[in-house]
């Protein structure tokens, strides 16, 4: 015959632990069903998970050149680069841009050094 460990006493002489085991059977019992299924998770299991895990990571590192340019051609098409030329004439304006915002913050206090400027910028 077999004996449940938390009700053992509850057959025992001692009456004044009874109530305190049977609550105790009870939610031991209702904790355990209530997380069998979560608990139910085999090594095997576990093990196929790591090694698919490991599989996928190794795989990423493999391939990691391919997919960085992959990427990069994706952002290519998305966002082109400018030519040469553009480039050229975008820092030229910002440039222009620049000595100006400087003429105009010098034409009153340094008039010399404004028309340095302007001569530099003709």
């Amino acid at each position: 015959m077999q004996v449940d460990l938390y009700v053992a006493p509850h057959y025992s002489g001692a009456n004044n632990n009874i109530s305190y085991w049977n609550v105790m059977s009870i939610i031991i019992s209702t904790v355990q069903a209530a997380l069998a299924p979560v608990l139910d998770v085999s090594i095997l299991g576990a093990i196929q998970a790591l090694l698919g895990m490991t599989f996928c990571v190794a795989l990423l590192v493999l391939f990691k050149p391919l997919l960085l340019g992959i990427a990069r051609a994706m952002v290519l098409v998305v966002k082109p680069r400018l030519s040469k030329e553009q480039r050229l004439a975008r820092r030229q304006m910002k440039d222009a841009m620049i000595v100006k915002r400087m003429l105009q913050t010098m034409d009153g206090s340094a008039s010399s050094q404004a028309a340095d400027l302007r001569a530099l910028g003709r």
